[in-house]
């Protein structure tokens, strides 16, 4: 049984997706609009919704990649001694970022940006950077100190220690905590339909403003669908993790 765990942990966010993503079809949005009371009015088009989909993917990808650059980054600086001065505020900077709605990230950046996808991309990495940088700095930190005691007798430099022994253990719970970083970044694209950005958001905002409920459906339906899918592609590439004995989701200790 325990061998079906990970299984079952991945089945879940995958057959939620899927089942998402039929509610993102068109003649399923329409009929579910109808049990909802509304009108049964036009639907965005399959092949519109799969290239804004496409859209929202690449849009969400390149953010992400920010997030992880910028947040392990960040959280490794944090953890060095000679860094321990300058913690405090750059963990004050990644919550003071969080703590700015995306729409108001957005809204802010549309005069010095314009519209489209940098504007998107600035709040999605200003939303989603304090979750990858607090994550590394725990992961790291949770590395047995034996396992560095031990590093530093047989003569590993402070780099060699970090690249050989500290990220090496700490890449399962870093990894888990790029899950999340994940959710949140495919979550807020969707804000970038407000800054005119092709992502799944623009059936939500069109929908809005003729106040048809079917488009609306299709993109929370869609952008949802998408998280949970992203979600359990990255669980299934924890479970490999862990097959090749790298710690992942709990504390890291010396082998």
């Amino acid at each position: 049984m325990a061998g079906m765990t990970p299984r079952r942990t991945i089945l879940g966010p995958a057959l939620a997706g899927f089942a998402l993503a039929l509610g993102s079809h068109p003649e399923v949005a329409r009929r579910l609009a109808v049990t909802l009371g509304a009108e049964p009015r036009r639907a965005l088009p399959l092949d519109r919704l799969l290239e804004l989909g496409l859209n929202h993917l690449a849009l969400a990808g390149i953010g992400l990649a920010l997030v992880a650059l910028m947040g392990i980054g960040l959280g490794i600086l944090a953890t060095r001694d000679f860094a321990a001065p300058l913690r405090a505020g750059i963990d004050g900077a990644a919550a003071a970022a969080q703590a700015v709605p995306p729409v108001v990230m957005v809204a802010l950046a549309l005069p010095v940006l314009g519209f489209g996808g940098p504007p998107t991309v600035l709040a999605l990495v200003a939303y989603s950077i304090m979750p990858m940088l607090r994550g590394t700095v725990g992961a790291i930190e949770a590395v047995s100190p034996e396992a560095r005691q031990a590093a530093i007798a047989i003569g590993l430099s402070p780099r060699q220690v970090l690249l050989q022994v500290e990220l090496p253990l700490a890449a399962g719970i870093i990894l888990d905590t790029f899950r999340t970083a994940l959710v949140l970044a495919v979550a807020t694209t969707a804000v970038g339909g407000l800054a005119g950005a092709s992502t799944l958001g623009t059936p939500i905002v069109a929908g809005l403003q003729n106040q048809n409920l079917v488009p609306m459906l299709q993109g929370a339906a869609a952008t949802a669908a998408l998280a949970l899918l992203c979600d359990a592609a990255l669980l299934a590439a924890a479970s490999r993790l862990r097959r090749w004995n790298i710690p992942a989701g709990r504390g890291a200790t010396c082998p």
